[in-house]
């Protein structure tokens, strides 16, 4: 008991000295909300001291510093080192001494296996066992033709025939079929992984299909999920919706995730928000990332949950540590961003889509010794996008074969793909090296960019921040970003440099411009904890959003959009909304979109309110043609009420944010008809002419309506004045003289005279020459000359 009680005290005294450090801690860090304490270990957002480190960019951040602070910031930490080395001298033997007997007696012990039946049922398993010449120290099923796991309960198995199981019959018919089950999963999940063929991947389907009816959890949440979308599997809302609610009895966060969005979107279910919240709650505690990110979108814009930009980011900033996480040198996958309604009402607008003959004819170009066709090819390869598969294989010979022929880019690029190593490319640091030299002396960024990173991380040559920081230096002063995300975290975390954040975040803003995922990251955790800049939570939390969306999961866009053009609407629509419930801006409206189109998925009567929902989400956002779209729907009566004063405010909103021409032609419509505002010709004008300057294709219609006002405005004026009134007041002695009806009868002699002779001449007959009389058929006679009439 005594040495229990050290240990307890042990115990909490360390406690009490995590907590002393944890003080200093930054507010937004207090807030931390229970969703990420329940993570594994490695799922955890790491404690980081003020001297962060920074891995391929990447900045971690735990508490914030003012400028002032920085100036101090070396004698706190020299001052801060003295005190730990002081107290491990102090207590490192005694310390070591208690733990070491106090964990021993403390040591968990694993339960103590009973022999079932044999020649020893109720007695201990002996752990390690002889058996064969051979030492077993767990339950084995060598010698039995059943595959039942058995033990011996003495030492020698030979000698003592003492034995028995270890398990029970039902409970061992049970682990061979899990068994069985897992290794049904196994192939199908090979099969999917190494196909790219649509019908090997439906195959590999039917394997997991017959998993999941073996109740294994892993196939039924990707059984669950295709039923769901309709991937490789005929969509089935109804038995997905079976699957989630039996992996969510069995604890599964990817089925508490999918079972909220069901209810969130009322799909197969009643809507409910309430549920919707209690499910997306229990997945996040789960760990699930996709569910930390619904609830981040809901907090920040107050779906469900008073809004709160502090859980928002607590939500957000856990999803993002996993994203940038993932970002390696070759960068992540493209995230394409369509827009079905841009694309419809926009034709000839390019949507970023390469078409398959382009992609051929650049092909072509390549085999022929297009040296641009073969980098531009390998960088699509590479990276994926524009409606090319990422594809190392394709990349790395399209890059080798502009390397050969003397292209810096090429060899740049291979340089990053031996850097970072892959199923194709393998991972060497000397081969990274000669081809990042061989650009780098050829002025190439990439290459520039490469070396810097070899000389900071020491790999292939000893680590010299002197070299690193040059090499950034020159990529940066070319615009490259990786140069300026590099060369931002060196001044971030003084590296080779005097620790200066207010460079740091010009190179952070610099690499951001270009829309690199770990500047935008580096942003938000300044941002969030006022380093370098006033602290700004809203500012953090889109930051934090705009990184969560280049995660993984974003490749589900292409896949919907794919399924849209496929004509399968119900599976596009589907897909959309679950990552609209992420909060993709993109994905709102285009879910919004196919539910103006009546999609056959939800009943008839609930297309237009579901689909005012999300136009009005991606309004708040900023999407115009969704704010627009909320005016049309408030001026019809789609899925509302008729409702011209909200309808004039969206309209109105839109044209004063985003300068929207449609939103100043449908506000001069309304000032025209006087709906929902005071009829008003003059500012009807106004809008109509404003929407002709802000949109050349908005000059016709505005033109029309011009004319057809200005025939509105004529017919007003004579109506309200009285023609008689007008001609008694005035006085043409004054207005023209006192000669004024000689003048007039002057003017209409002219007009008679000038009408008769106008007449008269149109009734005078023209002379036909005679050499140039039209030839006459032979077998008519000529016809007689007959005197003008």
């Amino acid at each position: 008991m005594g040495r229990r009680a050290r240990l307890g005290l042990v115990l909490f005294l360390a406690a009490l000295w995590a907590g002393g450090l944890a003080v200093a801690d930054e507010e937004g860090s207090q807030d931390e909300s229970l969703e990420s304490k329940t993570l594994s270990a490695e799922d955890q957002v790491k404690d980081h001291s003020t001297g962060t480190r920074v891995v391929a960019g990447q900045i971690f951040i735990e508490s914030g510093k003012s400028d002032s602070q920085s100036e101090d910031e070396e004698n706190f930490h020299s001052q801060e080192e003295e005190k730990e080395n002081l107290l491990e001298d102090l207590n490192s033997l005694e310390m070591s001494d208690l733990l070491n007997k106090d964990l021993e007696d403390a040591e968990i012990q694993s339960p103590v296996l009973t022999a079932i039946g044999g020649t020893a049922d109720g007695e201990p398993c002996h752990f390690p066992f002889l058996f064969m010449e051979k030492e077993y120290a767990e339950c084995t099923a060598d010698g039995r033709e059943d595959g039942r796991l058995w033990c011996a309960t003495t030492y020698d198995y030979k000698k003592d025939q003492k034995w028995g199981f270890c398990e029970t019959e039902e409970q061992s018919n049970k682990r061979r079929q899990m068994q069985e089950a897992e290794d049904v999963y196994q192939t199908g999940m090979k099969i999917l992984n190494e196909s790219s063929k649509k019908a090997q991947k439906k195959e590999a389907y039917q394997y997991l299909l017959k998993a999941a009816d073996m109740n294994h959890t892993k196939a039924m949440e990707k059984v669950s999920y295709a039923l769901l979308f309709g991937d490789y599997l005929k969509q089935n809302i109804q038995s997905s919706k079976e699957l989630f609610e039996k992996l969510t009895e069995e604890g599964s966060p990817k089925g508490q995730m999918a079972l909220g969005f069901l209810y969130a979107s009322g799909l197969g279910v009643n809507s409910s928000q309430a549920k919707a919240l209690v499910y997306y709650t229990f997945g996040a505690l789960g760990g699930n990332l996709i569910a930390h990110m619904i609830l981040g979108y809901r907090y920040w814009a107050g779906i469900g949950v008073l809004q709160s930009c502090e859980s928002a980011l607590t939500h957000y900033r856990l999803v993002a540590n996993h994203v940038a996480s993932d970002i390696s040198l070759t960068g992540g996958t493209v995230v394409q961003r369509i827009r079905l309604a841009d694309e419809v009402e926009n034709p000839g607008m390019a949507s970023g889509m390469l078409e398959e003959d382009l992609i051929q004819y650049y092909q072509f170009l390549a085999e022929k010794g297009d040296v641009q066709a073969q980098v531009g090819l390998g960088q699509l390869h590479l990276h994926g996008g524009r409606g090319v598969e990422q594809n190392h294989q394709r990349a790395f010979e399209y890059f080798n074969q502009a390397a050969n022929a003397g292209n810096s880019h090429a060899m740049a690029f291979l340089g990053k793909m031996y850097s970072e190593g892959s199923d194709v490319v393998p991972q060497s640091n000397e081969t990274a090296l000669q081809y990042f030299k061989k650009a780098a002396d050829m002025g190439n960024p990439v290459g520039q960019s490469g070396l810097g990173m070899a000389y900071l991380y020491g790999r292939g040559v000893p680590v010299n921040y002197e070299l690193a920081l040059k090499y950034f230096q020159k990529a940066a002063e070319q615009g490259w970003v990786d140069g300026q995300l590099q060369l931002g975290s060196m001044y971030y975390n003084g590296i080779g440099v005097k620790r200066d954040y207010k460079q740091a975040l010009k190179y952070f803003n610099l690499a951001s411009q270009g829309g690199h995922i770990l500047a935008f990251y580096n942003l938000a955790q300044m941002h969030a904890t006022g380093t370098g800049v006033m602290r700004s939570c809203h500012t953090a939390v889109e930051l934090f959003k705009n990184v969560c969306e280049r995660g993984r999961w974003s490749e589900r866009l292409m896949t919907a959009y794919n399924s849209y053009k496929d004509g399968d609407s119900n599976s596009a629509v589907v897909q959309y909304l679950l990552l609209a419930e992420q909060g993709y801006e993109v994905a709102q409206s285009n879910a919004a979109f196919i539910l103006d189109q009546k999609a056959s998925i939800v009943g008839e009567n609930e297309t237009y309110p579901r689909a005012l929902l999300h136009w009005n989400r991606a309004a708040s956002q900023g999407y115009t043609v969704a704010r627009i779209k909320l005016g049309d729907y408030h001026f019809y009566g789609f899925g509302t009420d008729v409702d011209y004063e909200t309808a004039f405010i969206h309209y109105r909103l839109a044209s004063e944010q985003q300068h929207s021409a449609q939103a100043m032609f449908n506000l001069g419509y309304m000032h025209e008809k006087g709906l929902g505002i005071k009829q008003d010709i003059h500012l009807a004008k106004r809008f109509y002419d404003m929407a002709a300057e802000a949109s050349p294709d908005a000059q016709v219609p505005v033109f029309l309506a011009l004319c057809k006002l200005g025939v509105i405005y004529s017919l007003q004026y004579v109506r309200e004045i009285n023609i008689r009134e007008v001609f008694s007041h005035i006085d043409m002695d004054q207005l023209l003289g006192p000669e004024w009806d000689l003048y007039l009868m002057t003017i209409i002699a002219l007009l008679l005279g000038t009408i008769i002779a106008y007449r008269q001449r149109q009734h005078q007959a023209i002379p036909r020459p005679a050499g140039l009389r039209p030839a006459v058929p032979q077998q008519e006679p000529p016809p007689e000359h007959q005197p003008p009439q």
